[in-house]
This record gives structure tokens, sequence and C-alpha cells, in this order.
């Protein structure tokens, strides 16, 4: 059985639309579709763009095969003239849009696609689940790296997640400022660091702890992590340092009452001369669990399911809408769904000291300059060709920037209003 290409990851109805649009001669029109959230999900104060690299990444094989052709007209998803249309694909319009690692809020302008009808709208499904995936889980990590006040994480959700979104997880957790991840491809494809050392079927599968321990330390050295909560964590802690010596790097604990299990292993570690010896502590961590261990000796954590399910927000609610037709604004009117027509351009506004105060959108015009504004688009595909490649490295950075500029209040955990304030412009004669 073969993967799937990008091209069949999309919904059925986005052929029915191309097929109908391609017969009523609409399918050339001018478009620009829009990405963005009318509301954060709940409890959240910003949102993370992550993803984009991915999506250039995926665009790039956005193809429409023989294999899959002939599916869609054997099918009867197509008819004869759209599956033409499809095995002709390519995508030859634009695509701009926020950079990995900036902070989007309600109505953000995160991504903007631009070209025919016919070709932008074959993507939403594509967009959406890229977008809505990474940047869930990189607004929950970085609520976890703010949570954990610069001591490390690890990102080790991969056994919680479909295969392939475990890999997107790892790389969206590093951009948001986890320091390894434990998936492999995730090292291969975006050089995320990695690390890992035992779990708990290594203990087990000994006749003892000390005997795991001792293999461990002699084939990792010294410098590795032991799992002591396998049986007794006091004896576990003991056995690893009388194998490993006060010089042992880390020990993990996995379960129990963490914080006073942390208090009660440093006082151990401690009187058995490892006093240099770090405690990482697991299980089922999420940024609440995070905040209450910070007063506690906890060195570093590791993060898994919550991670990867975006900690109770698995879509960062993200929809991809049709603003603008032959350069004239477009609006839907829905109760509780509408739109403001036109493209936007956004600007972030900053006071002197740097603080972020506001984003302003202006719809089909460029917001009045003030001084401290950074513009917050920027273009990554014009005609069909990519003219930037994201660098994760520099979205890690960029974030890590952009959550320094928010007012102090933005990064609590509770639930309140988005961390900044956002104002939106409509175009001249056109209501939101």
């Amino acid at each position: 059985m073969i993967a799937h290409r990008p091209a069949l990851l999309t919904d059925h109805y986005e052929l029915t639309m191309l097929a109908a649009a391609l017969r009523d001669g609409t399918a050339s029109r001018r478009c620009v579709f829009e990405v963005f959230a009318r509301k954060l999900p709940t409890g959240r104060r910003y949102g993370v763009v992550a993803g984009t690299g991915r999506l250039l990444e995926l665009l790039a094989d956005f193809r429409f095969e023989q294999p899959d052709v002939a599916y869609l007209r054997e099918s009867g998803v197509v008819d004869d003239r759209t599956a033409e249309w499809l095995a002709d694909y390519r995508f030859t319009g634009d695509i701009d849009g926020y950079a990995e690692g900036e902070l989007f809020f309600p109505g953000s302008p995160v991504l903007t696609v631009s070209g025919t009808f016919a070709e932008a709208v074959v993507l939403e499904t594509l967009v959406l689940s890229v977008l809505n995936h990474d940047c869930a889980v990189a607004a929950a990590a970085a609520r976890m790296v703010t949570a954990a006040r610069g001591r490390p994480l690890i990102e080790m959700g991969s056994r919680r997640a479909h295969e392939e979104a475990a890999v997107a997880a790892a790389r969206a957790a590093y951009l948001a400022g986890f320091g390894f991840t434990s998936n492999l491809a995730a090292g291969q494809r975006y050089g995320v660091p990695t690390a890992g050392t035992a779990a708990h079927a290594f203990t087990l599968l000994h006749d003892d702890e000390k005997a795991a321990f001792a293999t461990q330390v002699e084939a990792q050295g010294r410098a590795t992590t032991l799992l002591v909560d396998t049986y007794d964590i006091a004896a576990g802690i003991r056995n690893a340092v009388e194998v490993a010596g006060p010089d042992l790097r880390a020990v993990r604990i996995d379960s129990g009452d963490l914080a006073v299990i942390a208090q009660q292993s440093r006082e151990l570690l401690d009187s058995l001369g490892a006093t240099e010896t770090r405690i990482i502590v697991s299980g089922d961590l999420d940024e609440y669990a995070i905040a209450a261990l910070a007063a506690e000796p906890v060195d570093s954590y590791g993060a898994g399911t919550s991670v990867v399910t975006g900690s109770g927000a698995p879509t960062a609610h993200l929809v991809y809408k049709l603003v603008e037709v032959e350069g004239r604004p477009v609006v839907k009117r829905s109760e509780n769904k509408a739109t403001v027509g036109g493209r936007k351009v956004a600007v972030r506004r900053h006071k002197p000291t740097g603080t972020a105060t506001e984003e302003v959108i202006v719809s089909q015009g460029v917001p009045d300059h003030v001084p401290g504004d950074r513009m917050l688009q920027r273009s990554y595909v014009i005609g069909g060709e990519p003219v930037v490649k994201p660098d994760l490295r520099a979205a890690r950075e960029h974030l890590r920037q952009c959550l320094i500029s928010i007012p102090w209040e933005g990064l609590k955990l509770s639930s309140g209003d988005p961390a900044i304030p956002v104002t939106v412009v409509p175009a001249e004669g056109v209501r939101a």
C-alpha cells in the first residue's frame, strides 16, 4: 500500500466546487483566501504560527498523479473536464503570511493565498490540516516553556500520536522552545536535537535493578539518565548512585506525587554525595503541572501526551475563507461567522520599550505608520515559486522575542482576554 500524496489529502467538496466553477467559467477568477482564527481556543491568550515550513514542503509535491486522477474519475468525484484540469495542476499563485514563531490573535491574517479560484480552493484542506495541528501544538508547548521558567524540556509524545503527526509535533515543540525530542524522524528531517535513554522495560528485562543500571552505564557512560521508579524510588536512587557513582548525570521519575518525590529525591541524592545529579520528571505533564513544580528541585521535564494533543486544544481554530474576488472585497455574513472582506495588511504596534500594545489589520490598504510598528506578513511564494525557506531555528528565536514583547499578563495560564487587542479596519463601504 503506497502513502497518500499531498493532493489527495483534501476534502471531497473542494473538487466538486472546482468542477462546478470550471463548468460556469468562474474557476479562472482571481481570488484571495485568508487563514485566520475568529477566536482563540478556550483559555488561550495567544496563538503561535507553526507549520508554514512543512506546508511549503508539501506544496512542492502537490500534484495529481495519474493514479490519483484515475481514482477520482472512476469513483465519480470529478468529471472528465475536471480530471483533465487536475492532471495538469500546478500552483502558480502567491502565498504570504506571518513568520513561523509569530504570535497571532483573533482576526490575524496568518496566511494569504492568492491565485485563481481553482488553484487556490483545492489547497484549503491541506493548509488547514497542517496549520491547525502545528499551531495548536506550538501554542501548548510555548505555554509549557513559559511554565518551566528556563528549565529544559524534552518532547516525548511520539507514542501518543499518529506517526506523521508525531514528527510534526516534535518540530512544532522545538520551535516553541523545547530543547529535545525523542522522535528520530524529526531529528533527521528537521535537525531537532534528539535524546533518550531507557524505559521501564529495560529494567524489567534484567534480574534486578542494579544489573540493568550497570549495563546502561557501561553502554552510555555516567552522562546518562537512570529511570529510578520501576520499583521503589528511594531504593532505585541508592542503586543508581551505587552503580554509577556520584557523577551520574541524572535520574528520571515518571510516577507518583512529583512535588513530594522531587524534594525527597533531592535530599537523598545530596546525602549520597550526588549533589550534581539532576532530577528529570515526566508522566502526563502539562503546563499546569509544570507550573505547580516551579518551586520544587526539578531540573528538567519530559512532556508527551499534552504536547502532541495541544494540551486540551488540539486545533488552533483556523479557517480558510475567500475575502476577495477580482479585486472586490467579498463578505460572509453568516450569524456568528461573519468575515471582513478584502485582502488584509497587519502590523504589530509597540511602545518605545518594545512592549507590544496592539495589532492593527487594514483591509485593502496599509496601516498608517506609527513609530514602533512591525509589519507581520512576508512573501513565501510568488508566481508559484518559493522565494524563502523558513528557518526552524530562526523561528524558535523569533517566538522567544515575541513572548518577551507581550505584556506579562498575556503569559498567564489562566483564562483571559488576548494578550494584546486587535483592531480590524474594513475596506471602505464594507462592514464586518
